[in-house]
């Protein structure tokens, strides 16, 4: 019975969406990022952790109840909506630049936490119409390659110099920034090309899914300018940044100082729970269906998110993400908070 009502928190989730709406009713429209920032890393000292497991013999079933798809499907129609309602606003030209600029941080705040997260979710679906609709997801927020580099790229060389979405000690945000946009398009280009090779089919055509990540988030913003005008344009590209800029933030406190040991053989060990900061705060994991619960993700990725474990001798943060993000956006606050829990790592 208590895990039954227990599945209802992730209903929380649905409730973002309706922030920046919330925020434009009530005349200020940087609610949503007080609520999801402020509000919510509050909450998650008061409310605290949630170290429960689904038992076992209870995953199978678990596993395939309808209730956490829906969720995610409901949430996606919710986000992609928000986006083309939050363009119809901003060209209508009626609000303040000030309202303007929250507007298009609200809408991307909420397609970078919850858009590319349950983007990511639905991207390691076994179902192709969860993989396309992952696909739409992310090339809302001009962010489609992650779809290929994330799957065949981080999940192969995470916690490695290699992989440009894994923070390295002592490297700070705004170092790694940079880093990781550059270093993950690079990887997805040449991570389709390599699939492309292997199928026998031409770069330059219809298959090469780079090709259509790169021109239909030019093309939906020329729409939204076409209908409503250059600010409606200018919001879709505003919100894409912030949303994909969120997610490197995200990647920054998942992976940060963490690192595989090299073998005698040049390969690198295998991913374990050491490597993926994990957080069990119970109200950032609603709202972000269990993307804290990092180590067990990476341990076994198609495992849906209601069925994901909480592993105590994992690294953990000291708070949920909400709290993490601004700490990881002042370096020295970061360092101190964060380097003295890393120990000596391999080489």
């Amino acid at each position: 019975m208590l895990a039954e009502l227990r599945k209802y928190r992730f209903l929380l989730a649905l409730t973002l969406p309706a922030m920046p709406v919330v925020g434009y009713a009530c005349g200020n429209n940087f609610t949503t990022l007080i609520y999801g920032i402020v509000v919510i890393g509050l909450l998650d000292l008061v409310v605290g952790r949630d170290r429960v497991n689904p038992a076992p013999d209870t995953l199978p079933a678990l596993e395939r109840q309808g209730f956490y798809r829906a969720i995610l499907y409901v949430c996606a129609a919710l986000d992609l909506s928000l986006i083309v309602w939050g363009a119809w606003i901003a060209g209508r030209g009626d609000l303040p630049p000030v309202q303007v600029l929250g507007l298009m941080l609200s809408v991307g705040f909420v397609t970078g936490a919850q858009g590319i997260t349950f983007a990511h979710e639905l991207g390691h679906a076994r179902s192709r119409f969860d993989q396309l609709l992952a696909k739409v997801l992310l090339t809302a927020v001009c962010y489609g390659h992650f779809f290929i580099e994330h799957n065949r790229g981080h999940h192969v060389r995470v916690a490695t110099p290699d992989d440009p979405a894994s923070a390295r000690l002592g490297e700070s945000f705004y170092a790694f920034y940079p880093r990781t946009l550059a270093g993950s398009w690079v990887s997805a280009w040449k991570l389709e090309a390599e699939r492309l090779r292997r199928h026998g089919l031409r770069f330059l055509g219809w298959r090469n899914q780079m090709l259509w990540f790169t021109t239909l988030p030019l093309l939906i913003a020329a729409a939204f300018g076409l209908t409503w005008g250059p600010l409606a344009a200018l919001l879709f590209m505003v919100q894409s940044w912030m949303a994909f800029t969120l997610l490197e933030a995200v990647n920054y406190v998942q992976h940060y100082g963490l690192s595989r040991r090299r073998l005698e053989s040049g390969a690198y060990e295998r991913f374990n729970r050491a490597h993926s900061w994990n957080a069990s705060e119970v109200l950032t994991n609603s709202f972000l269906i269990h993307l804290q619960r990092h180590s067990d993700h990476h341990e076994i990725p198609s495992r849906p998110y209601q069925a994901l474990m909480h592993y105590e001798e994992a690294p953990q943060l000291p708070t949920g993400y909400s709290g993490m993000l601004p700490i990881a956006f002042v370096p020295p606050l970061w360092f101190a908070v964060m380097n003295p829990r890393l120990k000596p790592q391999p080489r």
